[in-house]
């Protein structure tokens, strides 16, 4: 079977490399078979990636340690479903997850694209078989193949790291990846409309639904990362802007600037040339991630161990961006808007202040991530950059992101009236003020989190106004009862209201942030039966009892856990347990460090975060960091109300997208039309 696997990666890459060489070629717009063979080749390059895969995943059910990625990641007490997510516990399975997908994606891409895009999908093959070439040549001559043999057949493997063994690990890194290589397929369409200068806007409208799948798939695995981190790692957060983490941000940052500038390009003809950078961009920095997870160039806890594979990654990076950025220069003027800017007071200006913003973050997240690397080039020391810089940068323009979010929706297209604006804005204000007296009353003084709390109140505002002025006009039409006419409103906008729903779980995600401002943490070292107390940023006083420390046996590890019985207020809300664990093979002999796992009770207000750090004398007397977490719980709840209106959003079936039309400037255009309510 590993022969087999082996064989499917260098049967891909033939039809990979062909496929490309034949869709640049010439002769798929010359010759109608030769373009159906080249829309055909990426269903077998899929076929045999699959194969490949399936060939490693038996591998690792079966024990197979003769196989060195089997023996690396894997041991024979390893939990089933730890099995199967081993397939992405190292680097060169990871790559292979990144060729399956990406086979798998522009398989699909060559199914789903509607008959009238048909002309571009031979380029798109070439260019989508070009990037699995170049993962499948990095894993077959790059020292990366996941098939590689052990000279001898060990009794047992090593063992999955213990902070791999976990169910976010599980669900993360596929999440993240489907993000990740989901921009191949825009990127693959913005390539083929250059290349055959279809510059209007279809290959936008063919790469909408892949844009919003790559763009949600990337939130969840974000958020999903970030819990993760907050239930692994110990340190009590979720986001440390860690190198890792922050190369998952910045695709997803210029993806979001995308989503909002391509409505620009849909309604008003312009940002074609800024629209084609950022998907170019987007896919640059999903390779510019895994060359930094890969390489091991920055020092992360996400990262895999120093390879030169990296540098393959980053040869291509540099190939494919030189290339890309000449492509479209050559076609600058062939882009150029069929419309001006009119006014500052415009939805055009927001949604282009929102992009300015986005990639501003990008920008400052991308510089702080790669200035160690910049600093022993050129200084020969290596600066590490840290959370107090992105967090000064980062959070001023986030607050204005997020006020913009609250704006955009308020303004008409092309200029807004003052009368309008007035009418507009008197609801979102008045939240915002609302928020801000019954903020100050109870006391709160933290600056940024008072500020992000008030322009959250202002954008719900917006948000409320919307669906209710919706609503209103469904029932005057049409007699319904509020709750039909709010899901036949969302039912029949669902691109508008979905994107609303959306702005409400960003909304979610800063109010939780602000939580972070107000984290209390204490450390104690208590006998059994001793006490501790903490008082809460809500003001609520925690008492927390040692009940004592007990040591078992589990499936591959040996396990000391100590309890803590927890009161509130007075009354008792239950017991929290933090565990030393020290992971062990089937033989019983110690695979890695001893690691910590977490106690959390949670709640919506606030969680209470306990670790374990260990005993005293071989004795029950044990240690505590615990840390109350305000609001964390919100984080989860804003990723799951995201996934809700990216789910509605991308729900087939809406209203169709109208064709673009020439737009003639008459006397009477150029008066701005009152905005729409959509029922």
């Amino acid at each position: 079977m590993n022969l087999l696997g082996q064989f499917a990666l260098w049967a891909a890459l033939l039809v990979s490399v062909w496929t490309l060489v034949l869709a640049f070629s010439g002769q798929t717009v010359e010759r109608d078979e030769v373009a159906r063979a080249v829309r055909r080749a990426p269903h077998a390059s899929a076929l045999a990636v699959w194969i490949a895969s399936i060939a490693l995943w038996k591998a690792l059910f079966a024990h197979d340690f003769s196989v060195e990625y089997v023996y690396a990641y894997t041991s024979r007490n390893l939990p089933d479903y730890y099995l199967f997510s081993a397939f992405w516990a190292g680097q060169k399975g990871s790559l292979l997850l990144w060729a399956l997908v990406l086979a798998s994606f522009g398989s699909l891409a060559q199914v789903v694209t509607p008959p009238r895009y048909r002309d571009l999908l031979p380029t798109v093959a070439g260019v989508t078989s070009g990037v699995l070439a170049f993962f499948l040549l990095v894993m077959l001559v790059g020292g990366a193949n996941p098939f590689g043999q052990l000279p001898f057949v060990p009794p047992d493997g090593r063992g999955l790291n213990p902070q791999l063994q976990n169910p976010g690990m599980v669900i993360h890194p596929p999440m993240l990846y489907l993000g990740y290589i989901g921009l191949t397929i825009p990127f693959a369409f913005a390539i083929a409309a250059l290349w055959h200068r279809r510059l209007d806007s279809g290959w936008i409208h063919a790469i909408r639904k892949w844009s919003l799948v790559s763009w949600l798939f990337l939130s969840v695995g974000i958020t999903i990362g970030m819990w993760w981190a907050y239930v692994e790692l110990g340190w009590g957060g979720y986001w440390a802007w860690d190198p890792v983490e922050n190369a998952s941000l910045l695709p997803w940052l210029t993806l979001s600037a995308f989503l909002h500038s391509v409505m620009i390009q849909e309604k008003r003809g312009m940002l074609k040339r800024w629209n084609v950078g950022l998907v170019i961009g987007s896919f640059l920095l999903s390779i510019f991630g895994t060359f930094l997870t890969r390489s091991g160039v920055i020092a992360s806890v996400h990262s895999f161990a120093q390879s030169n594979v990296g540098y393959f990654f980053l040869a291509f990076l540099i190939v494919v961006g030189v290339l890309c950025y000449t492509l479209l220069y050559t076609r600058w003027p062939a882009l150029e808007p069929e419309a001006q800017l009119e006014s500052l007071a415009s939805r055009e200006a927001a949604f282009l202040f929102n992009n300015l913003i986005l990639v501003g973050i990008a920008f400052s997240v991308l510089w702080g991530t790669i200035f160690p690397v910049l600093s022993e080039a050129v200084r020969d020391v290596k600066i590490s950059v840290g959370p107090p810089f992105f967090n000064r940068v980062n959070v001023p323009l986030g607050l204005l992101l997020l006020l913009l979010t609250g704006i955009g929706p308020l303004i008409a297209w092309r200029k807004t009236s003052i009368p309008n604006l007035k009418r507009q804005f008197a609801v979102p204000i008045g939240s915002a003020l609302l928020a801000a007296v019954l903020l100050l009353v109870v006391g709160m003084r933290d600056f940024y989190a008072l500020v992000a709390l008030i322009i959250a109140a202002f954008v719900l505002g917006t948000v409320t106004q919307e669906f209710v002025r919706g609503t209103r006009a469904r029932r005057r039409l049409y007699s319904e009862s509020w709750l039909l006419a709010v899901s036949r409103l969302v039912g029949r906008n669902r691109r508008r209201y979905g994107g609303y729903i959306v702005h409400v779980a960003i909304v979610v995600y800063f109010v939780a942030f602000t939580g972070g401002a107000f984290k209390v943490t204490q450390e104690a070292t208590l006998r059994v039966g001793e006490s501790m107390e903490m008082r809460s940023p809500f003001g609520a006083v925690y008492r927390l009892t040692h009940l004592g420390v007990s040591q078992y046996d589990a499936l591959n590890r040996q396990v000391s856990a100590a309890t803590l019985e927890v009161r509130r207020d007075g009354q008792r809300i239950g017991t929290v347990v933090s565990e030393k664990r020290q992971h062990v093979d089937s033989f019983g002999n110690p695979t890695f460090q001893p690691s910590t796992e977490v106690g959390i009770l949670p709640s919506i207000r606030e969680d209470l975060y306990v670790v374990f750090a260990g005993t005293v004398d071989f004795t029950e007397r044990a240690s505590f960091a615990i840390t109350i977490n305000p609001l964390v719980w919100w984080v989860w709840f804003g990723g799951v109300l995201l996934v809700v209106g990216g789910l509605i959003t991308l729900w087939p079936g809406g209203p169709g997208m109208a064709p673009q039309v020439t737009r003639v400037r008459t006397p009477e255009a150029r008066e701005p039309a009152p905005e729409p309510v959509n029922v």
